[in-house]
């Protein structure tokens, strides 16, 4: 008996030997498979050892003031790319709102259906705020088919236009547009949306200058564009003289910026088309002589796209402030991507591109593909209005000859459609005006 009671005290503590080794088990692999996840790949580790994480969004100043780039800003020198990061470390991505997402039908598939019902929803001549970049009829376009398209998702609506209900979202709020020359396109579509409900004493446009706004009173609500083509600091951020040889940003900081924006309710960025014309020269904050490193565009607006998410990350989702990114808008530099053989571009284009599966060299993927990572990052909190794919479709849409950039095109070029047709921004009415209904469809 005595012999039985001993063989049952081992028993139990090899029980609880084996039981502790288990657990003990379980917890190093467990410890062991979140450092995987954290850094899957040995050689990623090794490498990230060597690089230098510049923390973003710092303010920096000498003798108590910030030095400021602008159109008179040059480099003391250029040397290669150092191979400096961001050290943004982003947010942990939200499944179960991207499976939500993802089961909801998808507003940006679909096709372009003729409806000379319900569009164009405003008069080109009944906005005084229309830009002569983008008057397509005014300045002598006489086929206004490009102005009778709706976007018609697969398998459902888009939320139908209301004037009303949308001056109720924005009602003492500011709407405000960030970006280039193609959302400040979106910002003048949205205002002629809106204007027309509000008496001609009771709304105003300031001056047009970097931060640009149209108020309307009895709402007490503004929509504003703050030209930053770049998003950070850079030397092309007058919205009047930006044409330079040498283009310089700040990959770490959008703080000149920022502090515009960041009083805004609502904020819709875009950046893109500045990043395709050749490398960047970077300044970095701080960087005590003046020397810049160059850097491939793609790479440079992948940096930017970083630094911009590090102050959503820590300032626009903290304070609850919607944010949408819209994507890159398409060109239609080529009429042979579209009809094989021919050699134009998109002058005297008058109807959409078919072909659902259609991309142009005008839409950069891989840029789309940076977007999505890092946005990814923000988990639910910011937005993405996907108007590439739709954009793409539209070869008709844009001004080609039939606008006015400072002055008139002389009879000389206009007789040249192929050197001076604008294929790049967009006839308002027009594509702009279903980019803000798909963000009135989200709002």
């Amino acid at each position: 008996m005595q012999r039985w009671n001993r063989r049952k005290t081992h028993l139990h503590l090899l029980a609880l030997l084996f039981v502790f080794f288990m657990v003990f088990t379980i917890l190093h692999n467990e410890h062991s498979i979140r450092k995987i996840q954290e850094t899957p790949d040995p050689e990623i580790r090794r490498r990230d050892a060597s690089i230098t994480f510049v923390k973003p969004n710092v303010l920096i100043t000498r003798n108590g003031a910030s030095e400021i780039l602008d159109r008179f800003s040059k480099c003391n020198g250029t040397r290669d790319y150092s191979g400096r990061k961001i050290s943004w470390s982003g947010r942990k991505p939200d499944s179960t709102n991207r499976r939500e997402r993802s089961e909801r039908c998808d507003v940006f598939s679909g096709k372009w259906v003729f409806d000379n019902t319900s569009y164009p929803l405003y008069n080109e001549s009944k906005c005084p705020y229309m830009s002569d970049q983008l008057a397509c009829h005014k300045h002598g376009r006489t086929d206004l088919r490009y102005q009778y398209w709706r976007w018609q998702p697969h398998g459902c609506n888009l939320k139908r236009w209301n004037i009303a209900e949308m001056w109720e979202k924005l009602r003492g709020k500011r709407l405000m547009f960030v970006g280039d020359s193609l959302n400040r396109g979106q910002w003048i579509s949205m205002v002629c949306l809106l204007q027309s409900v509000i008496p001609a004493d009771k709304k105003s446009m300031s001056p047009n200058a970097p931060l640009t706004i149209f108020r309307a009173e009895e709402y007490n609500a503004t929509i504003e564009f703050l030209w930053a083509p770049l998003l950070v600091e850079s030397n092309s951020d007058d919205p009047v003289n930006h044409r330079l040889d040498e283009r310089i940003i700040r990959p770490d900081s959008v703080l000149k910026h920022s502090s515009e924006w960041e009083h805004a309710d609502i904020l819709v960025f875009n950046t893109y088309l500045w990043w395709r014309q050749g490398p960047v020269k970077l300044l970095w904050n701080g960087e005590e002589n003046g020397a810049c490193e160059e850097l491939d565009g793609r790479e440079a607006m992948e940096l930017v796209m970083t630094t911009w998410a590090d102050w959503v990350a820590s300032r626009a989702i903290p304070l609850k402030k919607r944010v949408f990114f819209v994507t890159m808008s398409p060109t239609h530099l080529w009429s042979r991507e579209w009809e094989s053989g021919s050699e134009g571009n998109c002058y005297d284009e008058k109807t959409p591109i078919e072909l659902e599966s259609y991309w142009g060299s005008g839409s950069d993927q891989p840029t789309m593909r940076i977007v999505e990572n890092v946005v990814e990052k923000l988990s639910s909190e910011v937005t993405v209005l996907n108007i590439t794919q739709l954009s793409e479709y539209r070869k008709d849409g844009h001004p080609s000859i039939y606008r006015k950039f400072w002055e008139e095109l002389s009879p000389q070029q206009l007789s040249n459609p192929a050197s001076y047709s604008d294929c790049i921004h967009w006839c308002l009415p027009g594509v702009p005006d279903v980019w803000n209904e798909l963000l009135f469809h989200f709002l």
